[in-house]
């Protein structure tokens, strides 16, 4: 979701434009650490991994049946003569010649001679003898040695973010131990002379300070972690003293409110004193009073809206994908976007492109649905609760109706 260029300079950035400019604008990180394979999770490969040899590494059965000892598909009425049993950790020692068969389980390893598995159904055994009584499949029900991979292959390439399949398969593979990026330490700012904390008295005028809350976990869920946090009044020394601690101590620093245009708005002109404004809002609601720049020695500064709402989706389209490029993703995760269909009428007037909160439903055929959360207010932290999709409305979209067709970003991780 892009919106038109003309209005760049008038009314913000267009979204696409402003995040291509942040992500190159960044550096990803060089620093490594080890970790065990079951602390992993979510964190990014640093190094090629290969397999140290071909898995399984012999060949095995799919089911539970009979080894045959030839390497044609048998046929109704013939006759083998049984000399043992292979099971998973248990493998028949020795080989089969022509007309002899062992007992095998799901998963055992074949012994040399062997050439084709018939399930355990198909066939008659009396005594030592085996025959088969139905029709046999064309198929061996044989796993090959190097099914999973063969010795030498690549199972991961730097800059993967590490998932449950890719963590599963290395394990299989015998890799126990990884080499991953560090994960940028986050600073948080929350700053507002109207901010109390939750649980305690509020005055008149006041609100209590949930920005705070919301990217925290926000950020959690998306597999990082904030480091240090503060809430700040509109004072500018402090602010400006707090800035400047935090582009020594972290590698990424985050404020909410104090980026617009107000008498009290001091985080961006401290910005630009301290380091850069490289740009300032977006043309975009929610989040218009958004800026991207640098803070000392280049460390990156992300200048949320104040307006909650306005924060989360600005952090899940821009500060977002910059994380995962900080901290070595090669290609970082956007949400996949998918057509809808109304189920309510929307009231909007034509203006900024907007992305806008629903739930995800099917129809009855099986069409995709999209059932707005209320209001749209970006002060209003309900329109993200439960929220499967961000609706892409164009900026010249007015009135839309029930049944009308729009873009959405499915907000929903990747679970494998």
């Amino acid at each position: 979701m892009s919106g038109s260029a003309e209005p760049y300079g008038i009314e913000g950035l267009p979204l696409l434009e402003a995040r291509n400019k942040i992500l190159a604008a960044l550096k990803p990180t060089q620093k490594t650490e080890a970790v065990a394979l079951n602390q992993a999770l979510g964190r990014i490969n640093a190094e090629p991994v290969v397999a140290p040899e071909a898995i399984p590494g012999f060949r095995a059965s799919v089911m539970d049946g009979y080894a045959l000892g030839q390497q044609t598909q048998p046929q109704q009425g013939d006759q083998w003569t049984l000399q043992g049993r292979s099971a998973p950790g248990a493998p028949f020692q020795g080989s089969l010649n022509p007309g002899e068969a062992i007992r095998i389980l799901t998963g055992a390893p074949l012994p040399p001679g062997a050439g084709w598995v018939l399930p355990q159904e198909l066939v008659c055994t009396q005594d030592t003898e085996l025959s088969l009584e139905g029709k046999a499949s064309d198929n061996p029900w044989i796993r090959a040695a190097d099914e999973e991979c063969k010795a030498e292959d690549c199972l991961l390439d730097p800059g993967q973010r590490l998932t449950p399949a890719l963590l599963g398969r290395l394990a299989s593979c015998g890799i126990a131990q990884l080499l991953v990026y560090q994960q940028p330490r986050i600073g948080l700012i929350i700053s507002g002379d109207e901010l109390v904390p939750a649980g305690t008295t509020r005055p008149p005028g006041t609100i209590w300070e949930s920005n705070g809350t919301l990217l925290i976990a926000l950020i959690q869920t998306l597999g990082q972690k904030v480091d240090h946090h503060y809430v700040v009044a509109d004072e500018p020394q402090t602010l400006r003293q707090t800035l400047q601690d935090l582009s020594k101590q972290c590698d990424v620093v985050v404020s909410t409110g104090g980026v617009s245009a107000g008498d009290s708005d001091w985080i961006r002109p401290l910005v630009a004193e301290l380091g850069a404004v490289e740009f300032w809002k977006l043309f975009l609601k929610p989040g218009r009073p958004f800026a991207f720049g640098t803070l000392g020695d280049g460390v990156p500064f992300f200048g949320l809206p104040g307006n909650p709402v306005a924060a989360a989706v600005t952090a899940l389209q821009l500060l977002w994908p910059a994380l995962q490029a900080i901290e070595g993703q090669t290609t970082p995760e956007l949400f996949p976007r998918v057509r809808v269909e109304l189920t309510d009428q929307l009231l909007r007037r034509p203006g900024r492109p907007e992305l806008a909160r629903a739930r995800l439903d099917v129809g009855p055929s099986g069409q995709l649905l999209a059932r707005l959360n209320g209001s749209q207010a970006s002060s209003r932290i309900g329109s993200l609760e439960g929220a499967d999709l961000l609706l892409e409305l164009p900026a010249d979209a007015d009135d839309l109706k029930a049944g009308d067709e729009l873009w959405a970003q499915l907000i929903r991780r990747t679970v494998f």
